[in-house]
């Protein structure tokens, strides 16, 4: 067939453009264009060459790996070639590869291992002897970077492998072995990079993926080993003096044996019925991960299918990546409108003309605060990269600065609340504008209103977000409190329809007059303080006016209150807009289930515990322990601490002139006895009031973990487990003492089954709750 002359032409085009962008993309780490941009112009030119087969050149970038060695490190050639993947962005590509290599096989069904595709850099470790002698980047996937030096900076990269099989190191690990898996940066790793970039004053990364690859090419092994980089291993390459097992899932296996670092997120399924599962899975699990992934790979179990399959040019036949939807689009920002949270906190939001991203027409982005958008310099105007992860809010990546317009505008906080008009300030630590109109701003308002009739909190039905706004628009309702004096025609007026019984939603709000603890505090929206904060609150202090009277050093004796959850807790009941609130608020429901304080918490406290709070410099717990042995208060240890030879035989004389300078301001004083007076009170020190102990049964002291479909809903399950006496907890590790496993359970059955925790079904925790197990 003879090639039309424009479709020749763009064919040219089209490999030229994609040469350049593979060589920004893995030689420059510097790309210009989105992912979704850069496979589309390769889908282009790969249906150009499937039409027209004399199009194909031996230098098409659609059958080779982009990226060639930086002229800085040493060239290292792969012993097995590293090759790249073919791409599925679609259901039916990825049935056709499952058919194909069903066909192939003679197979009516075959068993994939799925994983993650995490977007970081794929490396080579060679181990000879057990020893790490030698790594290396992909390169174009003959010939890759030796960043030997850089990779021994990793800590999850162990430098010996782990030996196995009776202590018999040659039974185990091969003479010669290359580990293939992926350098990534984690989240938390990113923004610590970023934030410490920021206070140097220095560029900032655009994201993980790029920050890891500027990490690992870094000439000064120093520098990366300041890079929090992580790793995990996916696969063995080229080895010698090795018994290659049948499957896929036990080189994992073996991987994770040796020490090497294997994601707990890799599942084995079967078919494309399972790949496709598995995708759904990830997809919704995408945004809680603390790494970025873009897609899943599916890989063939059986290592012999895979040689049978064989590779084709630039790829396996075994194996193929299926990519999400494209997450970043490029597109136009118009103007931006600050949105007023329930906090009251003003949130720029960009409206952008329209673009379809994520799987979704997006024209509406959050720019997070001021600090993000002076540190992207984003202007009105500007065109800007969009990115949409899942149900996540979307969000302006960045400023494409080669196409900014001459006259874009800057961006500068409203100077007042554009609900209320009350004035706006910057609180004074941290980035975050807020209106200080209170419950006075109808936005701050409503939300609240609506987290407090949520299903978690007061969980008053009927009650929804078009009859709060109305209420709120009208000034019917200005507090929660109000929603309880409500009458019939309040709501009568403003629904004419015989669809909505205003009788039954008045029913419904006086049916929640009575809220347990936890409810309560839940519902008042307090920062910091979720729903498993405030559960953990009300089961330690079991009173209302415990919590709201602790001082943040008793409220951090909860687990998982920190100093900053303590702060926020302290400040909201000390607001005199919020004291009015909850007062009105309590004189319309009361509370149910109140009790004394837990004995975990009464079990930390001693006048040891008081001194530590104090924070005196070079007294540890020993020395604190010592000072205070024998004192009941903490009027009876300042009365030991002002006894020059009690002091003197107690700390040695640096730590006891520590110790003296501190106390000698009536400013600590004060603090001291404070602090002992509110645990005295509490009963948490001393014998003033009766400790609750926690609910004692059949799982008392034990920690399980839910996962999978199961026959009840999970809330209702976790009931039964915490009146038991158990914990549940949302992850598994070695304290893990059961995992409850129901239908489609995933990684956390995974995890259980390699750490040995004992994994039961449905049937198995009634038994365990009986009493029986």
């Amino acid at each position: 067939m003879r090639v039309p002359e424009p479709d020749r032409a763009r064919a040219e085009v089209l490999r030229a453009e994609l040469h350049e962008h593979n060589r920004r993309y893995y030689v420059l780490d510097d790309p210009t264009i989105s992912d979704a941009e850069y496979d589309g112009l390769l889908r282009e030119l790969q249906a150009l060459e499937t039409t027209y087969p004399e199009l194909l050149t031996a230098d098409s970038p659609t059958q080779r790996v982009g990226g060639e060695p930086l002229k800085m490190f040493a060239p290292v050639t792969h012993r097995q070639p590293m090759q790249s993947l073919n791409n599925a962005f679609a259901e039916d590509e990825l049935r056709d590869f499952d058919r194909r290599v069903r066909e192939t096989l003679g197979e009516a069904s075959v068993d994939y291992v799925a994983e993650p595709k995490l977007d970081g850099l794929a490396v080579s470790l060679m181990y000879a002897d057990g020893v790490f002698v030698q790594g290396a980047t992909r390169g174009d996937g003959e010939t890759g970077e030796d960043i030997t030096a850089n990779l021994r900076t990793i800590r999850a990269i162990p430098l010996r492998l782990r030996e196995v099989g009776g202590g018999r190191r040659e039974a185990s690990i091969p003479a010669l072995v290359e580990v293939r898996g992926e350098v990534y940066l984690p989240h938390a790793g990113f923004k610590r990079m970023n934030d410490e970039a920021a206070a140097r004053g220095e560029k900032l990364y655009v994201n993980p993926r790029n920050a890891a690859a500027g990490s690992l090419r870094q000439l000064d092994p120093q520098m990366t080993a300041r890079r929090p980089l992580a790793f995990y291993a996916y696969a063995v390459g080229y080895a010698e003096g090795w018994a290659r097992p049948q499957r896929h899932a036990q080189v994992l296996a073996q991987l994770r044996d040796w020490g090497l670092p294997v994601s707990d997120l890799v599942e084995t399924v079967q078919g494309a019925d399972g790949c496709l599962k598995y995708y759904a899975a990830m997809q919704t699990r995408r945004t809680s991960l603390p790494f970025d992934i873009d897609g899943v790979v599916y890989k063939l179990d059986d290592l012999d299918g895979r040689d049978e399959l064989g590779s084709v040019a630039r790829a396996p036949r075994w194996a193929i990546a299926h990519k999400f939807a494209a997450e970043e689009a490029e597109t136009v920002l118009e103007h931006v409108d600050f949105q007023v949270g329930r906090t009251g906190a003003l949130t720029p939001t960009a409206r952008l003309r329209t673009v379809f991203v994520g799987g979704a027409n997006v024209s509406n982005a959050t720019l997070h605060n001021m600090d993000e958008v002076a540190r992207k310099d984003v202007r009105i105007g500007d065109t800007v990269i969009v990115r949409r992860a899942g149900d996540v809010i979307p969000e302006v990546k960045g400023v494409v600065l080669d196409k900014r317009p001459a006259g874009t505008q800057p961006i500068h906080m409203a100077p007042v609340c554009p609900v209320c008009g009350s004035e706006v300030k910057k609180d004074p630590d941290g980035p975050i504008y807020r209106c200080v109109g209170r419950l006075v701003c109808k936005a701050q308002l409503q939300q609240l209103l609506q987290h407090f009739v949520s299903r978690r909190a007061a969980d008053i039905e009927g009650v929804g977000e078009s009859l709060i706004a109305e209420l709120v628009e009208r000034e019917r309702v200005k507090t929660p409190a109000d929603l309880y004096t409500l009458e019939v025609a309040d709501i009568a007026v403003l629904y004419k329809s015989a669809e909505v019984a205003p009788q039954k939603i008045i029913d419904a709000i006086h049916a929640r007059r009575q809220l347990s603890l936890t409810r309560f505090l839940y519902a008042l929206g307090i920062p910091q303080v979720g729903e498993t904060t405030a559960k953990d609150l009300a089961r330690h202090f079991g009173s209302f006016q415990r919590v709201r009277e602790a001082l943040p050093a008793v409220l951090t004796l909860v687990d998982g209150v920190g100093e900053a959850a303590s702060e926020e807790i302290r400040w909201f009941f000390a607001d005199d807009h919020n004291v009015k609130a909850v007062d009105a608020l309590l004189a319309q429901v009361s509370i149910t289930d109140e009790h004394p304080v837990s004995a975990d918490i009464a079990a930390q406290c001693s006048v040891a515990w008081l001194l530590a709070q104090q924070k005196v410099r070079g007294l540890g717990p020993v020395k604190a322990e010592k000072l205070t042995a024998g004192c009941d208060s903490a009027a009876a240890l300042l009365a030991r601490i002002d006894n020059e030879l009690a002091l003197a035989r107690a700390l040695d004389e640096r730590t006891a002139s520590a110790v003296r300078e501190h106390f000698a301001e009536p400013a600590a004083r004060d603090a001291l006895l404070a602090l002992d007076a509110q645990l005295h009170a509490f009963g948490l020190l001393g014998a003033s009031a009766p400790v609750h102990v926690t609910a004692q049964g059949p799982l008392s002291g034990k920690t399980l973990v839910i996962t999978g479909t199961l026959p009840q809903p999970r809330d209702a399950i976790a009931a039964q487990i915490e009146a038991a006496g158990g914990k549940v907890s949302g992850s598994v590790s070695k304290k893990t003492d059961y995992v409850v496993a129901g239908a489609e359970a995933g990684s956390k059955l995974a995890k259980a089954e390699s750490l040995g925790v004992t994994v039961v079904d449905y049937d198995g925790l009634q038994t365990l709750l009986q009493g029986s197990g």
